[in-house]
């Protein structure tokens, strides 16, 4: 058991767990995910970690199809520029593998903003915690669960 599920189950989310087969080939985790649950990529959200100029973290958390726009998620979280954090640094701070990063569970409590879109969504997938593992939940049970909020951080790939 992940501490994302573990978290979940402590907090009474409502929730599905959703496990698959992750083949260690696939060039996108999140992509991957949405294919072989069989729900839009649109409906499958990554975590994201980024750095400050103060080297101070945040997640987003975006769509599995989009990429998170910098410039946009600075705005969001009140600074001047951030960028995508080291991996290293990223599973220090998340106690999670790239991959398999859940926004749930994280050894330190990150601030959080989720992409406006997926209030869109009657469900989202997000990481449980390892790849090949997902959690289906209510954005705004997400959002609530995080303290996060919801802004446009994102720009969509693929439609």
């Amino acid at each position: 058991m992940t501490p994302a599920i573990e978290l979940a189950k402590k907090l009474n989310i409502d929730y599905q767990l959703h496990d698959y087969s992750h083949d260690s080939q696939a060039t996108s985790y999140g992509l991957e995910a949405a294919e072989k649950l069989g729900v839009a990529a649109e409906q499958v959200y990554k975590t994201l970690v980024v750095q400050t100029e103060t080297n101070k973290l945040a997640v987003a958390i975006v769509p599995v199809n989009s990429t998170v726009n910098l410039k946009k998620m600075a705005k969001a979280i009140g600074c001047k520029k951030v960028q995508m954090a080291d991996p290293k640094q990223v599973e220090r701070s998340t106690g999670y593998v790239l991959g398999g990063v859940s926004p749930l569970g994280q050894k330190k409590r990150l601030v959080t903003v989720i992409e406006y879109l997926a209030q869109q969504q009657p469900t989202i997938y997000v990481s449980a915690g390892r790849r090949g593992l997902e959690l289906e939940l209510t954005a705004q049970q997400l959002a609530e669960t995080l303290d996060a909020r919801f802004v446009d951080i994102a720009d969509i790939t693929d439609k």
